[in-house]
């Protein structure tokens, strides 16, 4: 089929920023000190969508070396083709896990691309069903004292965030102290979450759902064992009294499919699912499966994605990506009512690069 002049893609281009944390930081599994992201832009029609992904750097390279080929010459408006395109190309190079990231970051960038060429924001590009997508303030790490996790939960929820999530698990000797502070801090009324990050065994994490739920009001219990014990996940969401969440690290459409047999709530991640294309793909599993979907980070470009999502829960509105964001891009959205609301008055998502400050932190 002919492609149009002025809507082939005619390149992409990457950076990359490390950007270190506000202080050192830690969940029930890993440390860390600073985030990576790694941005594409899509060039087609005198338009640039803008995409990312938080990644390592090689990711960047992998768009480089294998997508941009996959996708340069390919029609703008029929992303799901590039998207195509893109899976063929990396089957060898390895589809999950990094490949899938980089392509998400060419995937949301390519949606933008094409909302920008016919002049409408990325929410009515890819026929949104929400007009509001609600969020959960979310950080509450395990290196933080219980002043710092007391002020930023219960900032979120005094700006009107009625849902906020913690890090347990990295020393469960403590946490009853932590959520001592934490439910102090937002009160009665507020919705309290955890994030073990795969932190327990199975009947440590049975336990502990018992107690979060019966002395602090728990609702929601994330990674409560590994994301990779599917038996683990099942046994906990069957037996525990609270919710049971995971999937954030999925990639490939068969790593939900697996997922959705053992959760209350699925999780995923628009930067590592196959950006908006592979999210959707998700939401539809989601539908067949009646569950709901809860995006997981990346505020920014989750909020006109998970606006699409028919079963949508609400979206992780995390701390780091928040900050970042708000460092590298105007545009950026703010929660209003304890939900973020795509900004239909501009074409796309919105977003555009602050470009000096992305070569400050240039990784």
């Amino acid at each position: 089929m002919a492609v149009a002049v002025d809507t082939a893609v005619e390149r992409l281009t990457v950076s990359a920023c490390t950007i270190p944390t506000d202080e050192p930081e830690s969940d029930g599994t890993l440390e860390w000190d600073s985030t990576t992201i790694v941005v594409v832009e899509a060039h087609a029609g005198g338009e640039t969508g803008l995409g990312y992904t938080y990644a390592d750097v090689s990711a960047g390279r992998f768009v480089e070396s294998l997508l941009e080929p996959a996708v340069r010459g390919l029609d703008a408006m029929s992303v799901g083709a590039c998207w195509e395109a893109m899976q063929e190309r990396i089957r060898n190079a390895g589809r999950p896990g990094l490949g899938q990231m980089a392509v998400s970051a060419v995937d949301t960038a390519l949606w933008d691309l094409k909302a920008r060429l016919l002049g409408v924001p990325l929410a009515t590009a890819i026929d949104a069903v929400h007009e509001r997508v609600p969020v959960y303030g979310s950080g509450g790490f395990t290196s933080y004292s219980t002043e710092r996790l007391g002020r930023q939960l219960g900032g979120w929820v005094a700006e009107g965030i009625p849902r906020v999530k913690m890090k347990v698990g990295r020393e469960p000797d403590r946490d009853p102290e932590r959520l001592d502070a934490a439910r102090a801090a937002i009160g009665d009324d507020a919705e309290l979450y955890v994030d073990a990050n795969g932190a327990f065994t199975r009947k440590q994490a049975l336990v502990w759902a018992d107690r979060f739920e019966s002395e602090w009001g728990v609702r929601w219990f994330e990674e409560p064992v590994s994301s990779d014990d599917l038996d683990g996940l099942r046994s906990l969401r069957d037996h525990a009294g609270l919710e049971i969440a995971a999937g954030e690290y999925g990639d490939v459409l068969p790593y939900f499919e697996r997922m959705a047999g053992a959760v209350d709530c699925m999780q995923a991640d628009v930067t590592r699912c196959g950006g908006i294309t592979g999210l959707l793909r998700v939401a539809a599993l989601c539908d067949g499966r009646s569950l709901d979907l809860s995006g997981h980070c990346a505020p920014q470009l989750s909020a006109h994605a998970l606006a699409a999502v028919r079963r949508l829960r609400h979206l992780e509105y995390f701390h780091d990506h928040v900050r970042i964001e708000a460092m590298l891009f105007d545009g950026c959205l703010e929660p209003a009512g304890g939900a973020l609301v795509p900004d239909r008055s501009r074409v796309g998502h919105g977003l555009e690069l602050r470009r000096e400050e992305a070569e400050r932190w240039s990784a």
